[in-house]
């Protein structure tokens, strides 16, 4: 039987409703106000002194200094950064486990038949931290001074041009397969284990060409033993203005760089991911920031959370299509 609550009644039970809606509702705005309150860690898939290593140290200095609690960087290098991404999964969605998240996560998704995560759904985006594009380079004396020379050569001789890259499905190893593509060349992608040793290739004259980031290459760079004819973004890059794109030199369909950033687990409260990307953002405008990452060859820049899903989409999207359209089995 349906008893009739007395005004006062109904205004205490109002009043009670009211009040538990209200402890839930702010919650996380209160959770953000006292984020963080204990150390966070910042997870990567790869190995200390890389480049995705090196600019996460950055931010987590800085935003240890800004937020007052250490924000500490674990590396757990291995199968391409999925180990890491497994292990991000897994933990609980509080902001206190980050991930470096990037431009090799949306080749995992397209390279591998499958992978233990949805890095679409299972993240929650945060800000980008850095882009950089790769150089095209030859070593001192090489015959070829141009991209206009290279996709001569390729063109007169199928097959003969070898062009050294990290490890298939690295984005310098489809660099080289988009290279192909839009260019309609044959050239010979030739893989190696590390910077270092397709560096060491070119020099020995194994290789033609050297398609790879700047920081392993400054210092033959800076020594004279190597020569940079192009580089493989839309602009060119600020340290190197005299230096043609790739695109410039009559491959205007080639566009190629790579970035990083920085995501959470999904579901993490929103309070505390705009907070988080605000302060990544503030972090990277510092000028020592700035300065470090142009020694290294990075644009350190910050996102919104939107802005980082929109690029991640866009490239998951391009290297899907260049897979399919190159014929290139997909991994176990």
């Amino acid at each position: 039987m349906h008893m009739p609550m007395k005004a006062g009644t109904r205004q205490l039970f109002a009043a009670a409703v009211i009040a538990i809606v209200g402890l839930g509702a702010p919650a996380s705005a209160q959770d953000a106000k006292d984020y963080p309150n204990r150390p966070v860690q910042l997870v990567i898939g790869y190995g200390a002194g890389t480049i995705g290593d090196v600019s996460m140290r950055i931010v987590a200095q800085k935003l240890t200094d800004q937020l007052g609690k250490p924000f500490v960087v674990e590396n757990r290098p291995g199968a391409a950064g999925v180990i890491a991404a497994k292990a991000a999964t897994m933990a609980a969605p509080d902001g206190y486990t980050l991930l470096l998240t990037g431009n090799s996560y949306a080749i995992n998704t397209t390279w591998f038949k499958s992978v233990p995560y949805n890095v679409l759904k299972d993240f929650a985006p945060i800000s980008t931290v850095a882009s950089f594009d790769f150089l095209v380079v030859t070593r001192k004396g090489s015959p070829f001074k141009s991209m206009k020379d290279v996709i001569a050569y390729a063109k007169a001789n199928p097959g003969k041009l070898n062009i050294a890259t990290l490890s298939p499905g690295t984005t310098q190893n489809l660099a080289v397969e988009l290279l192909k593509v839009v260019s309609g060349v044959k050239v010979t992608a030739v893989p190696f284990r590390s910077s270092p040793e397709a560096a060491n290739a070119l020099l020995r004259g194994d290789v033609d060409i050297d398609m790879d980031s700047y920081a392993p290459l400054r210092g033959l760079l800076d020594g004279g033993k190597i020569d940079v004819i192009a580089t493989t973004g839309r602009q060119r890059v600020p340290f190197l203005k005299d230096v043609p794109t790739v695109a410039e030199s009559g491959v205007p369909n080639f566009d190629v760089s790579s970035w990083n950033g920085i995501a959470a687990p999904a579901g993490v409260p929103k309070p505390i991911i705009d907070k988080l990307s605000a302060a990544i953002s503030k972090a990277l405008e510092a000028p020592d920031v700035q300065a470090t990452g142009a020694r290294l060859g990075m644009q350190m820049h910050g996102s919104t959370p939107d802005q980082l899903q929109a690029r991640m989409k866009g490239d998951i999207a391009k290297w899907s299509n260049l897979i399919e359209t190159a014929h290139i089995p997909k991994h176990d």
